[in-house]
């Protein structure tokens, strides 16, 4: 039976290896001393992966799912994982996590990569493969559109990116090689094998921003998610020449000092948001993009500012004798007393 074999259309596997390769590389993909980790809830996404991935490089994939303990499926749906890679012949774990109070969605993706991460590295694996593919990408873009993001938040989530684990210690890439196809072509591939997919209801509550936009696309159909996705790949591309500009804006306008950096602002607001961006991530917590934007309009009204441990203020700095700059000092915000939070932007 198909289902028992997983065997699924030689010309989709064909098309997976050239999209694998571009999130992989080619000698990833064709060495044998490299395997990789598929994440998969059970969903039709992460099955389908499952499923290429499995019939491209046989014997050199493993799989983890991660039970987030928020709904009472959701061990039977680890199980029927299980039971689906043990048909297979594929390695399989199930890694129960706890959800940190705050909001749902952004805390269990939080555990599940922090889970993930370290299931990879313990495992040996190279890679770890996700099943985002071109609705997601689409999805996350509009997303961002709506909340006013620069070029780093359209830019989506990337083909490949750099992860490390911290136990244990070690470092892989993560790959995400299904931004090229449509949710629908996924249903499609496990319709014609005859595997049914787990069905995830909070993928339907639209007390959900992610779930509103996707049913918001659907009733559009004008709208395309490839073309939406290839947008937000070639917003990637150019972003990476972005970080090139913003590297040696650096290395000219910032200045170490014993307390901190001090930052001789200019350029325009998008380069001041992701210079900022990288000041509030070195010397503090990190912070949404949109938090940093209302942090510098403070601070270019001559105000003081505080956001994710960091203390900020405008100061003139002297770079020379008799030359002195309008910029921007920041530091380490002191410890602070019980009860108050040292991400509340002030």
């Amino acid at each position: 039976m198909p289902a028992e074999t997983g065997a699924i259309d030689p010309q989709l596997v064909e098309r997976f290896r050239a999209d694998l390769i571009a999130a992989w590389g080619s000698e990833s993909v064709h060495s044998d001393l490299c395997k990789i980790g598929i994440a998969v809830s059970g969903g039709p996404d992460s099955v389908a992966l499952l499923l290429l991935a499995h019939n491209l490089i046989p014997g050199r994939v493993e799989a983890a799912t991660i039970d987030h303990q928020l709904r009472e499926e959701s061990a039977a749906e680890a199980k029927y994982v299980a039971q689906l890679c043990a048909r297979l012949s594929i390695p399989h774990e199930t890694i129960a996590v706890e959800v940190g109070a705050g909001n749902v969605q952004a805390k269990a993706r939080e555990a599940r990569y922090a889970a993930l991460s370290n299931w990879t590295v313990r495992q040996g694996l190279a890679a770890l493969a996700t099943a985002h593919h071109a609705d997601d990408q689409a999805e996350t873009l509009l997303m961002r559109l709506n909340r006013g993001s620069g070029l780093a938040g359209l830019a989506g989530v990337r083909v490949s990116s750099w992860a490390y684990s911290e136990d244990p210690p070690g470092e892989f890439d993560i790959v995400r090689p299904l931004l090229g196809w449509r949710k629908s072509e996924l249903n499609h591939l496990l319709d014609d094998v005859g595997i049914i997919p787990v069905c995830d209801p909070s993928n339907n509550d639209e007390n959900f921003d992610r779930v509103r936009v996707r049913k918001a696309l659907a009733a559009q159909e004008w709208l395309d998610s490839i073309a939406i996705a290839k947008s937000a790949r070639l917003l990637g591309e150019m972003l990476n020449d972005v970080e090139h500009v913003l590297e040696m804006r650096r290395q000219k306008w910032m200045h170490e000092v014993d307390d901190g950096i001090v930052y001789i602002f200019g350029g325009g607001e998008a380069f001041e948001i992701e210079n900022v961006h990288w000041i509030i991530e070195r010397l503090g917590d990190g912070a949404p993009r949109t938090q940093i934007a209302t942090m510098i309009d403070r601070l270019r009204s001559k105000q003081n500012a505080s956001l994710a441990g960091v203390l900020a203020r405008p100061i003139m700095f002297e770079t020379e004798p008799d030359m002195s700059w309008a910029a921007w000092k920041f530091e380490p915000e002191p410890p602070r007393k019980t009860g108050q939070s040292a991400n509340q932007l002030k």
